[in-house]
């Protein structure tokens, strides 16, 4: 079995992002889930600064979210990013979004991200600073 690595971001709910229904508007999970990207990139040393210092950028490509439970203004959520790890050249990550004052599961969630050049080129194998990262993180053996 491999490391897990997970990071929790808390946010709460801005008024700007409720709909008419006084619910969060769905559009706004995918700021989340960017949200819950970057606080795991920060914690973990594997940011788009990072990624972009080593002539590579991360595109998301792929997006699926299940909503569960709805989430008001005011109220604060936890974004729980995990790592998927894989031998693609590709960040793979699951979510789960708690609604904080009671821990009800409100969606969860996976994005994957290709790896590109700065030509925008597809990578086809990890680039070298990713494998590091992934020694780095006790997910390759060295």
């Amino acid at each position: 079995m491999s490391k897990q690595l997970i990071d929790r971001k808390e946010i709460t709910i801005r008024f700007s992002e409720v709909d008419s229904m006084a619910i969060v508007w769905h559009g706004n999970y995918v700021k989340y889930l960017e949200e819950g990207r970057e606080s795991f990139g920060k914690r973990f040393g594997i940011s788009y600064l990072d990624i972009y210092s080593n002539n590579v950028m991360a595109p998301v490509v792929n997006m699926d979210i299940s909503f569960k439970r709805q989430v008001k203004y005011g109220d604060t959520i936890i974004v729980e990013t995990e790592y998927v790890d894989q031998q693609a050249a590709k960040l793979i990550f699951n979510y789960k979004i708690f609604r904080k004052s009671n821990n009800e599961l409100i969606a969860t969630a996976t994005t994957t991200q290709v790896f590109i050049d700065l030509d925008y080129e597809m990578l086809l194998y990890p680039p070298e600073f990713a494998l590091e990262w992934k020694r780095k993180m006790g997910l390759l053996k060295a």
